[in-house]
């Protein structure tokens, strides 16, 4: 079997959360970091609630912070858009690096304010080196989760801020 292949197999393994699969190609020699057909790696296409998938291709050397060509965001943009917390944290424990922005100059904690991922923001917003960044249309976190009624979202991220600027 080709190496295009085997990368084709494991992002679609990956893609539908097919743990024993995912092991079985990496085992076989699919390179975690390989590009698949549509020239994205497996993390990128990975089924963003399947945490153990996540954790495995992680610990086989994928790296978090490969950038998607066509959005410029990584697994953990997706994974903060989605509110998926346990992936959030496995790639933070990896230290993927939550200060990297996509094409349109959003952080992570801007997707998962804007979506009102409340225990994502909670995660993220310690690790946001500047919590108060606007992004490509000038708007911060807080300013997203306003602007789309996530109340809970929106009174954390302002008592955080208050918080910090007080210390």
């Amino acid at each position: 079997m080709t190496d295009q292949c085997l990368t084709d197999e494991l992002c679609d393994a990956c893609a539908v959360g097919n743990l024993p699969k995912v092991f079985s190609l990496l085992q076989s020699g699919a390179e975690v970091n390989g590009l698949n057909t549509f020239n994205k790696t497996a993390l990128q296409v990975v089924k963003l609630s399947s945490t153990a998938v996540v954790q495995t291709l992680i610990d086989g050397g994928a790296s978090p912070d490969v950038r998607d060509p066509d959005s410029g965001r990584t697994v953990t943009h997706d994974a903060a858009r989605e509110g998926s917390l346990y992936t959030v944290r496995v790639l933070m424990r990896a230290e993927a690096n939550v200060n990297l922005v996509d094409d349109q100059g959003n952080l992570p904690l801007h997707l998962a304010s804007r979506g009102g991922h409340l225990q994502v923001v909670q995660l993220l917003i310690p690790r946001t080196a500047y919590p108060r960044a606007t992004n490509g249309l000038g708007y911060t976190a807080a300013q997203l989760a306003h602007f789309h009624r996530r109340v809970d979202t929106a009174k954390y991220i302002d008592k955080y801020l208050s918080a910090s600027e007080s210390t």
